[in-house]
């Protein structure tokens, strides 16, 4: 896997400060991507151990609430392979630290049923992650004033109360 970009404290892509990785490859090619750059698969540099350390060492002050993950698009099955084990390393590690991740899929329809995007690795990817931003990009629904997301059918999911719960729990802080 490559990545296109890492922004050691970003305050657009989830809640508090955060640690965001770009990864390379995406298949969707939406209409006003904001990275289309990323969406080669060969855009970037290789993701080796070295930049995973880099990261980790990235996540560990206080105040960083946590790790995004967008693209690109992380849930490309080639993608998902190689950050399972990242995010096992950041889970055992950094374990009070959040995961946001951002997908142009669906979760019910597309991550959790057998589609292009599942793959043998995708429930426990999924099981690592506490929110998810779900769905493409649509120009037509683009929305500016939306917190952390860009159209109005994406939506902030809350994996960790959908897991509890068996059904699709959203997000929210309040705001």
């Amino acid at each position: 896997m490559n990545y296109g970009a890492i922004k050691p404290r970003d305050i657009a892509n989830g809640n508090g400060v955060r640690v965001s990785l770009f990864v390379s490859g995406c298949t969707h090619h939406c209409l006003g991507c904001f990275n289309q750059e990323a969406q080669d698969f060969h855009y970037g540099q290789p993701f080796t151990h070295e930049v995973e350390e880099r990261i980790l060492a990235d996540l560990a002050p206080s105040y960083i609430n946590g790790l995004t993950l967008l693209g690109g698009e992380p849930f490309e099955p080639d993608n998902q392979r190689t950050l399972l084990p990242f995010l096992r390393r950041v889970r055992q590690a950094l374990p009070h630290k959040d995961i946001w991740s951002y997908t142009g899929y669906t979760y019910e329809r597309e991550l959790l049923q057998p589609s292009r995007a599942r793959c043998e690795v995708t429930d426990e990817l999924l099981s690592l992650i506490d929110v998810l931003v779900d769905g493409e990009f649509i120009a037509a629904q683009k929305d500016i004033s939306l917190r952390f997301r860009g159209s109005a059918n994406q939506r902030l999911i809350d994996l960790n109360a959908s897991r509890l719960a068996g059904e699709t729990i959203l997000w929210s802080d309040g705001f």
